[in-house]
């Protein structure tokens, strides 16, 4: 190959780059990012980006990935504040949105999610969190004299931005339409746990409650809920989950089904095009199921998987790394690795789920295995079991 596209300014994308060179690619190495910055940490957002005094809203500051020595070292073109539009494989062509066409041999696709959204989101005051534009919108309506806020969805994103609102004095509801926060993630019983977080640190909590629209004119004044009420609010923030950006992708021979269909090894029906990141629909081998991971050490990790296989024109190496992730939510660190399934039993090894911000530590066991764990502010309990996880013969699927 003498180049490579990289369709996605992100960490997985600038991940797949280095990837790229580590591997030993010395070809034109072209990044191309829908937003002007480079690339950028993004769990900030929700936390500390929004609570931090001061400091300039719209430049990453310490959110950079890269430095001028970084970048220097990748040796590639960027292409930043503009769309891919079209992949033309037959042609090997990238077209982008401003009408430029970039010849390639290979490409990356980290194009990543957008937030699905509301009716009546383009309403002031209304807020989806996702890029470092949107989070520098929202901080600056946090400080304008906002006292009341409603967060609808209670997933990560939600339940980080409701704690950062609460930290800065603002009155918090989160309006949840499952029975409870993170079920899917976490299972009943400890989903119970994030709920007691928002419960014990005196935000208001609504569960199995669906949005019924959001009321206002020239602003926000209050979300209706599908019962009736109304909740007053001088901002909303709506974080009912993402939808991965694969509308450019359509034609292009790809297969799409909520995220670009990959292998195991990130690689895509055609050879010469690899997927990473949230975007990516990998294939688990001996479950007949596929997993897109939206999760930041996924995103990471795939980059060198996905360079090399693209290098060699077929998978040689599989991604098996273990899911992991973190939330920071009032005070309190949330740590999990592993893949539950339904069935799986909890065992408490410390601490109670009815407060969890004082420290709790829970196993997931099937047949006398774990399969995952899960850690609130145990940080070496949790890194030791998060170890032995990882060196523990796995099943097959698992």
């Amino acid at each position: 190959m003498r180049t490579v596209t990289v369709v996605g300014a992100s960490l997985a994308g600038l991940h797949a780059a280095r990837g790229l060179r580590s591997h030993g690619f010395d070809g034109r190495l072209v990044i191309v990012g829908e937003e002007r910055h480079r690339p950028y940490d993004r769990p900030p957002l929700s936390k500390e980006f929004l609570t931090r005094p001061g400091g300039p809203d719209g430049d990453p500051g310490p959110l950079a990935l890269t430095d001028p020595e970084d970048e220097a070292e990748l040796d590639a073109e960027w292409l930043l504040g503009v769309r891919a539009e079209v992949l033309d494989p037959a042609a090997g062509e990238v077209r982008l949105a401003d009408g430029r066409t970039l010849g390639t041999d290979g490409v990356v696709i980290a194009t990543g999610a957008a937030p699905r959204t509301l009716r009546a989101t383009a309403l002031p005051g209304v807020h989806t969190l996702r890029t470092l534009d949107d989070a520098a919108r929202l901080r600056a309506e946090l400080r304008a004299g906002a006292a009341r806020a409603v967060v609808i969805g209670a997933g990560f994103i939600g339940a980080e931005v409701a704690s950062s609102c609460a930290a800065l004095g603002l009155d918090v509801t989160v309006v949840e339409a499952a029975p409870l926060p993170l079920v899917p993630q976490l299972g009943e019983e400890l989903a119970g746990a994030c709920a007691a977080l928002h419960r014990n640190s005196g935000v208001t909590l609504l569960c199995g409650t669906q949005v019924a629209t959001l009321r206002g004119t020239d602003r926000v004044t209050g979300v209706e809920l599908a019962d009736g009420r109304v909740l007053p609010a001088d901002v909303v923030i709506v974080g009912i989950g993402v939808r991965p950006v694969t509308g450019w992708l359509e034609g292009s021979g790809l297969k799409l089904d909520d995220g670009v269909l990959c292998d195991e090894g990130c690689v895509t029906a055609l050879p010469n095009v690899v997927a990473v990141g949230d975007v990516a629909r990998l294939a688990r081998p001996g479950t007949g199921r596929t997993v897109r991971a939206e999760h930041w050490t996924s995103g990471m990790e795939q980059g060198a998987v996905a360079a090399r296989n693209l290098l060699a024109g077929s998978t040689v190496e599989p991604y098996t790394a273990l899911p992991y992730f973190w939330s920071d939510q009032y005070g309190a660190r949330i740590q999990y690795a592993g893949r539950r399934e339904p069935g799986d039993t909890v065992r408490i090894d410390e601490g109670d789920p009815a407060d969890p911000g004082a420290g709790l530590l829970a196993v997931y066991e099937r047949d006398g295995s774990t399969t995952a764990v899960l850690g609130v502010n145990r940080p070496r309990p949790f890194m030791r079991l998060r170890r032995e996880l990882a060196r523990a013969p796995r099943p097959a699927g698992r």
